[in-house]
């Protein structure tokens, strides 16, 4: 009799087990935002360093800490982001890149379905000489929404758009 009570408990306690299991897997399989990019040059990212190619990326969660996972041929990469602020400066996703002494550098990522700017480390631009100040060449793959001499962005296309 007590085997028979234990038995039937043991088995609701399971399949509650699973219930939770499975809401907890479900409830992660939809990731908050998801897309690709192509990078026409090498370019570092935070603390990261990714070559020219193509990715994909997967943003988990749109709440704090906002970690980027970033998968390209070969490569794979864990960002995140040092502040977000509810502005967007554009319609559309985008990677903003400013140049630091001839390195391209992710500044912001706008992902305004989202309604967010995600801000990067960037290393402090050091004053430059007379020699250096000329104006630079950007590469031909680098899409006309260039904004200036020292700042490109990138197209983001998002999943399922």
């Amino acid at each position: 009799m007590i085997w028979a009570r234990n038995s039937k408990l043991f088995a609701k306690l399971g399949a509650a087990t699973l219930m939770v299991g499975a809401l907890a897997i479900g409830g992660n399989a939809q990731d908050a935002y998801q897309g690709k990019f192509t990078l026409p040059f090498e370019t570092h990212w935070g603390s990261t360093t990714l070559p020219a190619g193509d990715y994909s990326f997967t943003l988990p969660s749109n709440s704090a800490p906002y970690t980027l996972y970033i998968q390209g041929k070969g490569v794979g990469a864990i960002v995140v982001a040092d502040a977000a602020d509810t502005r967007v400066a554009s319609g559309h996703s985008q990677l903003n890149l400013v140049d630091i002494a001839g390195v391209q550098t992710v500044q912001t990522f706008e992902a305004p379905s989202l309604g967010r700017i995600f801000s990067y480390a960037i290393p402090a631009q050091k004053h430059m000489g007379r020699k250096e100040a000329h104006q630079k060449m950007m590469p031909q793959s680098v899409p006309a929404s260039q904004t200036s001499e020292n700042k490109t962005s990138i197209e983001v296309h998002i999943a399922g758009r």
